[in-house]
């Protein structure tokens, strides 16, 4: 009989007893691809794990207080799975980090949880923490993983298990009770200050389990699976452990601009992502077919069209399905090649995704499973199926099994389940303010369809007054804006004002390509948002998505921006959600130039 894992580092030695993989984590390595198998993964973690005692590393008297902290602040690799496992069979708490993350919130976060040591990918990072290591007053090391000259290589950690060192480990692994603390996640910061989110191992175990369900309707034991959301963002986290308790592979990308390479080097059955990089993916695919010539591109854009108008759960007319099983034999299997040949899935998470996007994957044989979920539960609550019964476009589908949802007075959604975090990190007082006894205020306002199909309309905190006292909900305007061709980016503004207007940041590469079918030459981004003929493409595009709201939703008036909003420039989260408090107080004078005056929250 099986032996179901209770805490995170069961499930390394489920899949060994199970499923073991030549190939469980793999990483480009000068060049090849570098596979671990499932042994060689447990040998290191257990060396490993050996060394950090050897270091003093421990869990203290078991309270979260005593409990050694340890960082993790690395771009994708399988050191960093390594590394989290390692640190959770000792009992010792990961705290992992972005690695893009700016130095004053890793001070705060270093400084806020105590961290004793901490593991760096590169050398950046060596030096980002250089920088602030004076002010860390728990703070003993730092390890890469990278080589550099003279600074610790976390190789240097794995040590030999002796008789005596097997032992003290196995009484370490089995000190950790599945409701220990595992890991402190700190959130992205878009409402102020991080907040440490405690998660047991009991919490993201059961959402392992709940995830694998669904996962596993796709087929991906022995399959491939691409990583390249961050690690330390908790659905990517939780993924990488459904995965390898579900008997699948993970690669990691050597980098965002090698995602098109790695997917057809790779050749994934599934991979997780956000709606951007989803978007990202489909803007690559829409600029190929505009290079097109001729019949091949009027086809291309035929198949296009024919997507969009695709439904699930509805029966087809026989002329549609027709053309669509033409359209997939000219244009969709050339996409499916793009994406690696084998992919059966697309799993979406942490924002909204189109539902033009849905549609056109789903039609294109690419089922996009759209969920939600939060660091505080784990983090999904819900998620669409692979099975067409268990998916609706529009909706992040049904509750995870063991998750209970009820819909508060005033729209916002509770939540209630094993997966339900521990609290706030030494913050009894936030706590208390997002928990109502067991259930969770998840500040996202929605609704149930059919009893069964959970939707999400917006973020509690991110709706606005008007000056009539109307309230507006800025996220599903800006979803159904960012459909048309000519918008990248849009936030939508209006607090306290007579009228919604928006700042936009034009999709820039889609027009150069509408400058060259002109046959003008590119005046620079600066210029294009000062050109009248653009100005009115994307005028006409607002109007005809404006019918799709109430007059007081609509866009009356907007601005274009001259670059994209980003992480390093500090407009958009890790996850790519937009900070709009940064973005407001940035562009104060600009966004009040649509009402004739300064514009105050």
């Amino acid at each position: 009989m099986k032996r179901e894992p209770k805490r995170l580092f069961d499930c390394l030695t489920y899949q060994l007893e199970n499923y073991p993989l030549d190939d469980m984590l793999a990483a480009k390595e000068n060049g090849k691809w570098q596979k671990y198998s499932t042994r060689d993964v447990q040998e290191k973690v257990n060396q490993l794990s050996a060394g950090l005692l050897a270091l003093g590393v421990s869990r203290g008297d078991g309270s979260i207080d005593s409990r050694d902290k340890i960082a993790i602040i690395s771009q994708n690799c399988p050191e960093w799975m390594i590394v989290d496992m390692a640190i959770q069979q000792i009992g010792a708490v990961s705290v992992p980090v972005y690695p893009n993350i700016n130095t004053n919130e890793l001070q705060f976060i270093l400084q806020d949880a105590g961290i004793k040591m901490a593991f760096v990918g590169d050398e950046v990072l060596y030096k980002k923490i250089g920088t602030i290591q004076p002010y860390l007053t728990d703070f003993e090391t730092i390890y890469t993983f990278n080589t550099i000259e003279y600074v610790p290589h976390w190789s240097e950690l794995l040590t030999e298990l002796t008789p005596e060192l097997k032992t003290e480990l196995d009484n370490c692994r089995e000190q950790v009770q599945e409701h220990d603390l595992a890991t402190i996640l700190y959130t992205s910061g878009t409402t102020g200050v991080p907040k440490g989110v405690m998660l047991s191992h009991h919490n993201i175990v059961s959402n392992v389990f709940g995830s694998a369900k669904i996962i596993q309707e796709i087929g991906v034991q022995g399959k491939r699976a691409l990583s390249f959301l961050p690690l330390n963002h908790a659905f990517e986290r939780m993924a990488t452990y459904c995965l390898i308790y579900s008997g699948t592979s993970i690669y990691y990308i050597e980098g965002l601009d090698k995602i098109a390479t790695n997917l057809r080097e790779v050749k994934p059955t599934l991979f997780t992502t956000v709606p951007r990089l989803l978007e990202k993916i489909y803007e690559g695919i829409v600029a190929k077919g505009r290079e097109l010539t001729g019949v091949k591109r009027s086809l291309f854009f035929w198949a296009l069209k024919l997507a969009e108008q695709y439904e699930i759960n509805k029966p087809l007319p026989l002329s549609y399905r027709m053309q669509l099983a033409l359209a997939d034999k000219l244009i969709f299997n050339k996409w499916r090649d793009a994406l690696g040949g084998e992919i059966k899935a697309v799993i979406t998470g942490a924002a909204a995704c189109q539902v033009r996007l849905l549609k056109v994957f789903t039609a294109a044989g690419i089922v996009i499973q759209e969920g939600y979920g939060l660091t505080e539960a784990s983090p999904i609550i819900s998620g669409n199926r692979y099975p067409e019964s268990g998916r609706m476009f529009g909706t992040v589908g049904p509750l995870l099994d063991g998750v209970e949802v009820k819909i508060a007075e005033d729209g916002e959604i509770l939540a209630k389940g094993p997966n339900v975090m521990m609290g706030y990190f030494k913050r009894p007082d936030l706590t208390a303010e997002v928990m109502d006894g067991e259930w969770l205020r998840t500040g996202d306002i929605g609704t149930m369809v059919d009893g069964k199909f959970l939707t999400i309309t917006d973020r509690k905190k991110e709706l606005f007054k008007t000056s009539g006292g109307k309230y507006v909900a800025p996220q599903p305007i800006e979803n159904k804006m960012v459909e048309s061709d000519w918008i990248e980016q849009i936030m939508v503004v209006g607090e306290k004002q007579k009228f919604v207007g928006a700042l936009i940041v034009p999709a820039f590469q889609a027009l150069k390509a509408w400058y060259d079918s002109q046959g003008k030459p590119y005046p620079g981004n600066q210029a294009v948002t000062q050109d009248s003929e653009v100005k009115a493409m994307i005028r006409e595009a607002i109007n005809n998505y404006n019918e799709n709201f109430n007059p007081i939703e609509q866009v009356k008036k907007f601005v274009l921006m001259p670059y994209q909003w980003s992480i390093e420039n500090g407009e958009l989260t890790p996850t790519l959600k937009l900070k709009r408090k940064v973005i407001v107080r940035k562009y104060e004078e600009l966004i009040g130039s649509m009402y004739g005056s300064s514009f105050i929250t």
